[in-house]
């Protein structure tokens, strides 16, 4: 089936089949809807800017119409382009639907169960794990770590299944299921830093020391999360080297070239001679969540969560 002619609005009078349509063009336009913005829409994407405008383009070629006003200033939909977004959301969310289903239904609860961490994998999350593949032993689990600076990136390419991430979390199409293990924050500086000697910190005390911060893709508001870039009374703390990687900034810390916020676990874990860690107070703790993707949640996810969710009163030691 082809496009006979070009609708109201139509930017080229190129005739493109229907049937050639690609998912990655719907999933932009839907993405675009949403922020309103080429640049951000890209992040989300993983894709630059202007292979958000291709793909745009391209949509727009195919429905014979013009789907979003661009201007300087501000990004908007076309009266035809929020009349296309009606229709499209239920009819992307009911395929998405209805793949899942199906994989469920050949699979059952086997499969694997790809599984994403950020910091330390223990204090009791690996034993919830385990117990999982007990209780569900067709299911194979699949551990990965994933970047300091890439908390949500794996969940988006469809690379895990779900993932244990730092909070907060915010992100358009993902789901937050249960929080865990809050914890106490300290700070990590070299044993050469005038912090080295303390027992405890006020976190108006980080107005005078660099923080250690996290590099892009993470969004800003998680990144100004994990290194704020003021004290709760408003005073500037002074921003540090960016890293992509946990390690990355530790021997960065360890070299004195700026300080790093940790949850307690994850400071024990990384015990080292060449860095001492300080408990700061003021702060609020830090937590884990059990994230996935709306889209592609499942019969397996389903039962994690729940597994990870009557583990909680462990998970929290």
């Amino acid at each position: 089936m082809t496009v006979t002619g070009a609708g109201p609005g139509a930017t080229t009078g190129e005739r493109m089949p229907v049937g050639t349509v690609e998912i990655r063009e719907l999933e932009c336009f839907l993405v675009l809807a949403e922020e309103l913005h080429f640049g951000r829409t890209g992040e989300r994407m993983y894709v630059s800017q202007g292979r958000v405008s291709q793909l745009i383009r391209a949509l727009e070629r195919r429905v014979g119409a013009r789907l979003v006003d661009r201007t300087s200033r501000r990004v908007r939909l076309t009266p035809f382009g929020e009349d296309f977004l009606g229709a499209l959301r239920p009819a992307y969310a009911a395929l998405r639907a209805t793949v899942e289903d199906a994989r469920a239904a050949a699979l059952g609860d086997g499969g694997p169960l790809r599984i994403g961490f950020q910091g330390v994998a223990g204090y009791g999350f690996m034993e919830v794990v385990g117990e999982f593949e007990d209780r569900h032993p067709g299911c194979a689990t699949r551990i990965t770590e994933l970047p300091l600076s890439d908390p949500f990136g794996a969940l988006h390419r469809d690379e895990v299944d779900t993932a244990a991430v730092l909070l907060p979390v915010r992100e358009p199409g993902l789901v937050l299921g249960p929080v865990f293990s809050r914890q106490p924050q300290c700070l990590a500086v070299s044993r050469r830093h005038p912090f080295a000697e303390r027992s405890l910190l006020d976190v108006e005390e980080l107005a005078g020391s660099p923080l250690v911060g996290v590099a892009a893709p993470a969004p800003e508001y998680w990144r100004e999360a994990q290194a704020p870039a003021r004290t709760p009374s408003g005073a500037p703390i002074p921003r540090g080297p960016l890293v992509g990687t946990l390690q990355e900034g530790l021997s960065l810390v360890a070299a004195n070239r700026g300080a790093l916020l940790l949850c307690r676990p994850t400071s024990e874990y990384h015990s080292r001679r060449d860095v001492v860690y300080v408990p700061v107070t003021g702060l609020p703790e830090s937590a884990l969540g059990l994230v996935w993707h709306a889209g592609r949640e499942n019969a397996r996810v389903r039962a994690f969560a729940d597994a990870v969710a009557a583990g909680l009163s462990r998970l929290a030691l």
